[in-house]
Parts: C-alpha cells; structure tokens; sequence
C-alpha cells in the first residue's frame, strides 16, 4: 500500500481524539455491562440502556471498528478488549477511562499550548491550585481519580510480578500507593510479606475495603501521612508506582530522601514509571510526558535521570527492569 499523504496522518490522528471519546461514551453508558452475559442487537440494547436506537447504532458501529466489540448478525458483542471496559472485572480499566477522561482532565489538555508557551502547569491556571490540592477540596473527585489509579494499576500488576521477585522482601511499602490496588497484587504474588500502604488520608479513602476484598488486610498496615514530610520506617522494599513523575525534580528528590532516611540498611527501592528513550524515536511515554506537563507540573524520565536522582539520594546500584507493559521497573538499593 502507499504510504498514507500528511493530510492522511492529519486525519488519524484527529481520529485518535473521536476515538478516545467513543470509548468513553461507551464507559459511561454502561455498554460492556449490557453485553457481558450475550451478544445483542442494537434495539436489544438500546431498550436496556433506555438509549436512542439509531443513536445507539452509529456507536455500536464505530466502537466495532475500534475494537472494543464485534458484530455477527446484527448482534454486538464484546473483544477482549472490550472485556476491559466492564464493571468490577479483574483487569477492568473502566474507571480509569472514567477518570483520566473527565472534565478536569479534558480541561487542563485544552490548555497545553498555556504550558508550553508559559512554562506553567494548565491545570493550576484553570483551576488556581494544583491539582492534588483541588482532589482534597473536592472529595468525590478524589474518589473518582483514586478509582482510576487503582484501575490503572490493572494494567500494570501481572506485568510487573512476572518481571520481578517480590517474595525477597518481608516487609513492602507502597508510597503513594492509594487505595492499594498494586500493593495488594504484589503481597499476592509473595504471600509470606507484610505491606504498608502509605498515602494521605484523602488518598487512603477506599483502602480498607478494597485490601479486604483482595484478602491481605490481615498483613497491611494502612498508614496516612505526607511523603514530602516522612515516610514509615522499617520497609525491605519501598515502592512508588507513578509518583515520581507527578512532580519536578526538586520535589522528587524530596521523597526518595525521605525514603533513603526510612530505609534500613540493604533495603530496596523500586520505582514503577514510563522510562524515556534517551532520543526522540516515538513512545507512548511523550504523551504522557504532556499529561504531567498540563496535570501535575511534573515529567516523564529517562534511565539516566532515575538513576542520577536516585543515586543523589543516596541509592546504588541502580537496575532498570522491562516489563511486558509500557512500564519498566528502575530498582536502587541503599547505599554503603
């Protein structure tokens, strides 16, 4: 085939963007719900949703070309990655959808030509505060972004306990960690370990339901804190899955000192982030590099930057370790 014309790639990726908002509208109807136990008609659908039917239709159609469904017979049912979009699946990435896609997200994207021209983060020009600061004004919100996190870590779970061993440590700690999605995968994955999950108290809301229903309540303590203060004593490993990346380099520096002063001798820190190429050859870690430009202030890394943060910290040894994911695991040991 012939190679697509610029004005081809102008349309794809305008396409990327009506993409995008066709997976969310089928998040928030609920439509991979309708759809778990059988396929079904349009009309059939349209009744259950109380949807327009020919409305519905020209979605169905799309979201088949998208993937997320299939279509045999007039009937729609769901691809594996429209397994995805269900409610409360193992590996559901619903409410990541719902929350990286909301209006605060969406407005802060608005205004990446503010940041690139001004240097300042969107999201604090739009809605004057940062954003961590307006989730703690506005508790449903942070429910809803804590959601996403936890749906988020979905992605990342398997990947990283099949990449790294975790059953080395007695004692893990998840800075940052929320609600514990991803320390509760990985104490599954090391059942003699005990957890601590650390987070401010805005952050831990739904932490003690959601460690309970994955069933490690019983060897987690759940402690609340500031990681720019402290962070618990006593951890073999101390874990920050997307933490870094959400703040500048003075600041995340900050937090991995405080881990360095919590961490005793020989224990492990791990970092769970996009790591950059050192040139410009294209992932998908660029765009969210634009993301922690317009959300948080902060950046997506190279190896090279992890590994000179955390040796200022005083880490050594510093390991990058591939996943199968978009994710890698940077992993440091105390030094001396």
């Amino acid at each position: 085939m012939d190679e697509p014309t610029p004005q081809d790639r102008a349309f794809q990726v305008l396409a990327g963007y009506w993409g995008s908002q066709a997976v969310l509208a089928a998040a928030k109807l609920g439509i991979a719900d309708h759809l778990a136990e059988h396929p079904r008609s349009a009309g059939q659908l349209a009744e259950s949703l109380g949807a327009d039917a020919p409305s519905l239709a020209r979605l169905l159609r799309a979201l088949v070309g998208l993937g997320v469904l299939h279509a045999d017979q007039g009937r729609y049912g769901l691809t594996s990655f429209g397994q995805v979009l269900r409610t409360g699946v193992p590996g559901s990435m619903k409410s990541f959808f719902l929350g990286v896609m909301a209006d605060d997200h969406r407005r802060a994207w608005g205004e990446l030509a503010h940041s690139v021209r001004t240097g300042e983060t969107a999201f604090d020009h739009i809605f004057g505060m940062p954003c961590f600061d307006y989730y703690a004004r506005h508790p449903e919100l942070s429910a809803d972004f804590n959601d996403a996190m936890t749906a988020g870590s979905a992605a990342v779970e398997s990947a990283a306990t099949e990449a790294y061993d975790f059953t080395r440590f007695g004692r893990i700690a998840d800075v940052g960690g929320g609600n514990g999605g991803f320390l509760s995968a990985v104490l599954a994955s090391a059942p003699e370990a005990e957890g601590i999950l650390f987070d401010t108290p805005a952050g831990l809301a739904g932490a003690k339901n959601l460690l309970k229903s994955r069933g490690v309540s019983g060897r987690c303590d759940v402690v609340p804190g500031d990681f720019f203060e402290s962070v618990p004593s006593g951890g073999d490993l101390y874990m920050l899955k997307w933490i870094l990346h959400d703040w500048e380099d003075r600041r995340a520096a900050a937090i991995l000192r405080n881990c360095r002063k919590a961490a005793p001798r020989g224990a492990h820190v791990l970092l769970v982030e996009v790591v950059l190429p050192d040139g410009d050859e294209p992932t998908i870690g660029h765009l969210g590099d634009l993301n922690m430009m317009v959300m948080t202030g902060g950046r997506e890394r190279t190896a090279g930057e992890f590994r000179s943060m955390l040796e200022a910290a005083g880490f050594s040894n510093v390991r990058v370790v591939p996943t199968r994911s978009p994710f890698a695991l940077v992993e440091a040991e105390v030094a001396g």
